[in-house]
């Protein structure tokens, strides 16, 4: 997501680099393509015009038209802009002691039900004891997918029967945590297919018993204009403290997801960046704005590399042999997408080409040609003729030249790191396969 805008932006801005100086002319003009950008990607044109009214009086007031890095002024000045518009910092829901119950409301379809299993997995990584409450009757096998995600996090489920009173519901939660310390409830609840009055009756009755203290509304970022709506109408039905942006891995234009914050006023808690069950962040608008201009997330790169606990390799560099391939491939898999990691070194992102794409897929069939060799033929790869490079093919799907240009990029890499060790440097293996065609 926000491919298109990130693009639009940082060509908007880079036409000024280079220039001593720039003219009230050229400010407009960028200024204008600013908000041309923010419209097509769906921003809520009231939030458009005056983030582009705040990046040009604060443009003016800095003294950017006599400054002599006026593309590098006006980056700083989206930079602030977009991180103020974004929310400024980080906030996440109140946490006590215990006696902690968040609800989870929203349209159907949002994501609801996997959101619910990802902040308990989120959350018990923090040493909370989570509890999972199903309270989605409507959508069928809701509940069934929830215990099944719950099981793979680690976490309980309490369910509610369909039908069953809210006061009923609040006894049964009772009697729960009564048998068992629990410091995190979390209740999905049922998903609307539209703001029902019915259906929200029922959930404003069933927070009235439950008495949440935290109402937090899961927003699909691929909604559109349509999801400030929801938002604005699920607050004055139900109240909404915070919330939580699904899909954010998605390839809509994602202003909706950028106009969120300004136009509900509530903080975002949350983003969803995947589909797996650790796809789920705290939300940095720092992160988030500076990725979109291209100036990289070193910070959440760091996170990634700590959680994957990514180990340096220990071996001498001429000794490194196909098995040391595959541990750093896995180990950077841990990290998630190898194409939005790149995006997140700085200068990076505005040096790739913009239709670049990472075929992920990739390093699964480098991972099968690795695991349909023999233990000998991966410590020595020069023991590769003709006929055992067929059969490696034919057990992993893929064809001889991927094999000879695997082995031709490994060869090449491996003597480059030989290289670079007489140098006292350290590089990873994976360095010379990052834009390999794969």
């Amino acid at each position: 997501m926000f491919e298109s805008l990130s693009r639009r932006l940082q060509a908007s801005i880079d036409r000024l680099r280079g220039r001593g100086r720039i003219t009230e002319a050229d400010l407009k003009e960028v200024l204008r393509d600013l908000r041309r950008a923010l419209l097509e990607a769906d921003v809520n044109y009231q939030v458009a015009k005056a983030f582009v009214k705040r990046v040009e009086e604060k443009a003016l007031g800095r003294r950017v038209l006599e400054s002599l890095t006026p593309a590098e002024q006006i980056l700083a000045v989206v930079h602030e802009e977009m991180v103020e518009l974004l929310g400024g910092r980080a906030v996440e829901p109140r946490l006590l002691a215990e006696g902690n119950l968040w609800f989870l409301i929203g349209l159907q379809g949002t994501g609801k039900t996997t959101a619910a299993a990802k902040l308990a997995h989120l959350y018990r990584k923090k040493g909370r004891r989570p509890l999972l409450v199903a309270a989605d009757t409507q959508r069928p096998a809701a509940q069934d997918q929830l215990e099944i995600l719950a099981e793979k996090v680690g976490v309980p489920v309490l369910r509610v029967e369909r039908g069953e009173p809210p006061a009923s519901v609040k006894r049964r939660l009772d009697a729960r945590l009564a048998e068992e310390f629990r410091d995190l409830v979390i209740v999905d609840t049922a998903g609307r297919l539209q703001v029902d009055e019915a259906l929200m009756d029922e959930l404003a009755a069933l927070a009235e018993a439950l008495s949440p203290t935290e109402k937090i509304l899961v927003v699909d970022a691929m909604m559109g204009q349509e999801a400030l709506a929801v938002a604005e109408a699920f607050d004055r039905r139900v109240g909404v403290t915070g919330l939580m942006l699904t899909k954010l891995d998605g390839d809509a234009r994602g202003g909706a997801a950028l106009s969120a914050r300004h136009v509900t006023g509530k903080p975002i808690y949350f983003a969803g960046t995947s589909e797996k069950i650790d796809g789920l962040e705290v939300f940095h608008p720092d992160r988030l704005a500076g990725r979109i201009l291209g100036m990289g997330d070193l910070a959440t790169l760091a996170e990634k590399v700590r959680e994957a606990e990514l180990k340096a390799p220990e071996k001498a560099p001429g000794k490194f042999d196909l098995n040391d391939l595959l541990e750093q491939m896995r180990q950077i898999q841990k990290m998630g997408s190898f194409g939005e990691l790149l995006k997140m070194i700085p200068g990076l992102a505005r040096a790739l080409p913009a239709n670049l794409e990472v075929d992920e897929r990739g390093l699964k069939r480098i991972e099968a040609i690795i695991l349909s060799m023999t233990p000998e033929e991966r410590r020595n790869p020069r023991v590769l003729n003709a006929s055992r490079r067929r059969r490696i093919a034919r057990g992993s799907g893929t064809t001889v030249q991927e094999i000879n240009r695997l082995i031709k990029t490994f060869e090449e890499t491996k003597a480059l790191m030989k290289r670079l060790g007489k140098r006292g440097g350290r590089r990873s293996l994976m360095g010379g396969f990052g834009g390999r065609p794969w």
